[in-house]
């Protein structure tokens, strides 16, 4: 049951629901695809309020609510808040509202911890995710004696959302970002937004083999897979899963980098906000 927002269907046959921003959650749709090749995926892109990190929260609360709606109203039986900053801000809340499986993101600090070596671990990430309770709340609690080192990185998510994944300007930002964290000793760096492993073989060009490049969309299709198992949710079968995508941007740019994003040209619909009378039949 719910406490207020739309009843989910409880159905393995039904999709699953995946937002973020803009198309920086591709990279966890992608592992999804991987993980889960049987379920039917449906992707929002809020990329007319791209990128949330320069939002106040209560206007992220405000985006997540109406996403999650969206989704659920055709038929999502999961949520997967593919932003960092949309989960720190907005996840607790639509957990609260809604009674279906709600996987977010959270930067891999735990991971991190175990994986350095030298004591220092950096962190890229938008300001909203860096500010937020949620990631004080990690550090806390995970961090002990390993010395974090943040680096806010205005201007990469508008550079994955325009498809300039390799640039001079892009490099040129990178390179700004990552040295003072490399400074500081660090050998491992997280991945701290969804747009960033699109970078990752500019970011390894920089920082070279001898430090370790976190991402965590695999741990996070690694939760959907066990909330799906534990809910008895998972789709079983042999047939591959389908994808749907919209946007509430600009859908001819949008289409543009989602083609070079996902690799092949998938359509990409316009994001209707206003809820249809009847749920999608799955």
């Amino acid at each position: 049951m719910t406490t207020g927002g739309v009843s989910p269907l409880q159905d393995a046959q039904a999709p699953i629901g995946v937002f973020d921003s803009g198309l920086g959650g591709l990279s966890v749709l992608r592992a999804i695809r991987e993980r889960l090749p049987a379920e039917d995926l449906l992707y929002v892109a809020d990329a007319a309020h791209v990128p949330y990190g320069g939002l106040d929260p209560d206007s992220i609360r405000a985006r997540a609510r109406v996403l999650t709606g969206f989704l659920v109203e055709r038929g999502a039986k999961a949520i997967v808040v593919a932003c960092n900053t949309a989960t720190a801000v907005a996840v607790s809340e639509l957990r609260h509202h809604w009674g279906l499986p709600i996987i977010g993101m959270e930067p891999a600090i735990k991971p991190a911890v175990a994986r350095t070596r030298s004591g220092t671990v950096g962190v890229l990430a938008t300001e909203g995710t860096l500010v937020s309770a949620r990631f004080a709340g990690l550090l806390e609690q995970y961090a002990g004696s390993v010395r974090v080192v943040t680096q806010p990185c205005p201007g990469l998510v508008a550079a994955v959302e325009a498809g300039a994944i390799d640039t001079p300007g892009t490099r040129a930002m990178l390179a700004e970002y990552l040295e003072p964290l490399l400074s500081a000793g660090a050998d491992t760096v997280i991945l701290g937004c969804t747009h960033y492993p699109f970078l990752t073989p500019l970011i390894r060009d920089y920082t070279g083999p001898e430090v370790v490049v976190i991402d965590t969309g695999d741990a996070v299709a690694r939760q959907v897979q066990r909330r799906l198992e534990r809910a008895e949710l998972r789709k079983s079968s042999r047939v591959p899963g389908r994808e749907w995508f919209w946007s509430s941007g600009d859908r001819e740019a949008g289409a543009a980098t989602l083609q070079r994003l996902w690799g092949h040209a998938p359509e990409m619909q316009a994001l209707d906000e206003t809820p249809p009378g009847e749920q999608a039949s799955w």
